[in-house]
């Protein structure tokens, strides 16, 4: 079976509307108005296809439909939200293809013995909230709705995410979690060149890698750039320059099973002419293998410690993130590679770089994820392009996949 691609791209750019930046860009950050113009939309939708809407506590939607006997339905969707001056791509995709599916089925008038559920998940990118994968962690278990509930925008310590979802009219009464499921899949761009580079059609994805986010901030004292002689100098700045290099060697030196990086920084009192004194930087880092990943921290945390006590400065630490590798059903994987081979595409097992939502649900229940390629790898950017032909290979295989997971009647 294959799904309808002229009404699944129509559908995509209605939503690229949403939010649009530049020419082919996305900025729909979770919880903010854009966000629930999407949300409101989708909703629409789902009810328009015959689905029951559910809305938890912490914004997640579920559009439910029947099946042919009672039980935990079958999973599938991905996340609205973007980052900031991000694509049309990265998340709605396994939304509105998990949409297009439901379309077919009930164009073909076929109920599935087992119930499913499309899922749009709350802030999966964490740009304006953490963490990240707000929503599929709260569902999952591995955090509880009210600890997240009073989660501090990054920008504006008074927005919390109870506030906004308060505000959009998303704070919903189902308990999040509640409702158990049968299996969880979700169809996503690669966000990197893998399969276009060597020219494969589909990704089954087999694992997701670990990631920590953690936030440093070093505190020294503010000085004047043009009196104070170096040797006299508390410089936060300079000690975080030597950090960053540090990292951003680690990798290329040390161990190359891990990725780093440092993507954002600030000074203050930011002053041309002044010593900073006080510097915050982020650490991503990110690694297939969880020894390889808690080896990565303990060095870098080991060369700062040391720097900071050598220069007479303070540190605050904060642990943001730590998910270690998640491994994926090999069930569900083995399934991507069949169903895919069948529609006569070519598959590859890999792992994800990036985080995702079905990370999270694996804790739960055999979830996996199917890749499709992205243009030249570029995503988390306004120029982020999967072809058409991609998307209807990926759409037609997550709705065969729905389909055996399902048992068609």
């Amino acid at each position: 079976m294959k799904i309808d691609l002229p009404r699944l791209l129509d559908n995509l750019n209605r939503y690229s509307e949403i939010g649009r930046v530049q020419e082919i860009g996305v900025e729909r950050i979770a919880l903010s108005d854009e966000d629930k113009v999407a949300r409101d939309l989708l909703k629409n939708q789902m009810e328009a296809a015959g689905l029951e809407v559910l809305i938890d506590e912490l914004g997640n939607m579920i559009g439910l439909r029947k099946g042919l006997e009672e039980g935990a339905p079958v999973a599938f969707g991905s996340h609205l939200d973007t980052v900031y001056k991000g694509g049309r791509f990265d998340g709605a995709l396994g939304v509105l293809a998990g949409l297009e599916a439901i379309h077919k089925l009930n164009d073909e008038g076929i109920t599935t013995k087992k119930p499913l559920a499309l899922i749009n998940f709350t802030n999966e990118e964490g740009v304006r909230f953490a963490p990240d994968m707000m929503g599929s962690h709260v569902y999952s278990g591995q955090a509880t709705v009210e600890e997240i509930w009073q989660s501090e925008a990054y920008d504006n310590p008074k927005d919390t995410v109870k506030g906004r979802l308060e505000a959009i009219g998303y704070l919903g009464d189902m308990k999040t979690g509640s409702m158990a499921l049968d299996s969880f899949l979700e169809l996503h761009i690669e966000q990197g060149p893998t399969l276009e580079t060597d020219g494969i059609d589909i990704g089954a994805v087999n694992m997701v890698q670990g990631i920590y986010w953690t936030r440093y901030t070093i505190k020294g004292q503010a000085n004047h750039a043009g009196t104070t002689p170096i040797g006299y100098r508390k410089d936060a700045g300079y000690a975080a320059a030597q950090i960053m290099q540090f990292i951003g060697d680690y990798p290329r030196k040390a161990d190359d099973r891990v990725l780093t990086t440092v993507g954002t920084v600030s000074f203050e009192p930011n002053a041309i002419n002044i010593v900073p004194d006080a510097a915050s930087f982020t650490l991503d880092l990110r690694s297939v293998n969880a020894e390889a990943l808690k080896k990565a921290q303990k060095a870098i945390d080991a060369f700062i410690e040391n720097l900071i006590k050598s220069s007479g400065l303070e540190l605050e630490k904060e642990e943001m993130v730590r998910f270690t590798p998640v491994q994926f059903d090999s069930g569900i994987v083995k399934l991507v590679r069949s169903e895919a081979e069948v529609l006569g595409l070519t598959v590859r097992e890999m792992p994800s770089g990036a985080g995702h939502d079905a990370q999270m649900m694996a804790a739960m229940c055999p979830s996996a994820m199917i890749f499709v390629p992205s243009v030249k790898g570029i995503s988390h950017n306004v120029q982020e392009l999967t072809l058409d032909a991609d998307i209807e290979n990926g759409a037609n295989v997550l709705l065969n996949i729905v389909l055996s997971l399902a048992s068609k009647a």
